[in-house]
């Protein structure tokens, strides 16, 4: 029996499962909540357990991803290009959030696409300098509406009000 096999079996493994998955770059609650659901936990506990998820990693990527990205780029030249491929598909994003200000960063974040949610808001939330304090909860409030929507879509609106 693998970890994984003997983490299911309990409620509590269920939730750690689903807590980790929410907070990796890429998958998000957009996996964790659908994952949540199919190793047994209800549609609302696994929103709940995948937002919380989801936000432990924003502050980090805030505060430290430019001296992270510094650090990358005096290591190899091929570092340095995948750290100037993903400043410029955050940059991408910036003009709306920019626009829009703290609105246009919650909505980045709401919208459950592949290359928005809370890793990607966070990021052009740092490349922009904004700070933390108000960065914080745009991310949360757009990560809430896209719980809320992933949740929705994949179990249907009406069914996760039963």
């Amino acid at each position: 029996m693998t970890l994984i096999d003997s983490l299911q079996e309990t409620d509590f493994g269920r939730m750690l499962i689903t807590f980790i998955v929410a907070m990796l770059p890429v998958l998000e609650l957009r996996g964790a909540i659908p994952l949540g659901v199919s190793i047994g936990l209800g549609h609302w506990q696994s929103m709940l357990i995948s937002v919380l998820g989801n936000m432990i990693p924003v502050p980090f990527i805030i505060l430290f991803i430019r001296r992270v990205f510094e650090w990358l780029r005096s290591k190899s030249v091929w570092l340095e290009r995948a750290v100037s491929s993903m400043e410029k598909r955050a940059e991408g994003k910036w003009e709306k959030v920019h626009r829009y200000q703290l609105l246009g960063l919650m909505v980045l974040v709401a919208i459950p696409l592949p290359g928005t949610g809370a890793w990607t808001g966070a990021l052009v939330a740092a490349i922009m300098g904004i700070r933390l304090k108000h960065a914080i909860p745009a991310i949360f409030l757009g990560v809430l509406i896209a719980g809320v929507l992933v949740t929705g879509i994949t179990y249907g609106f009406f069914a996760i009000f039963q």
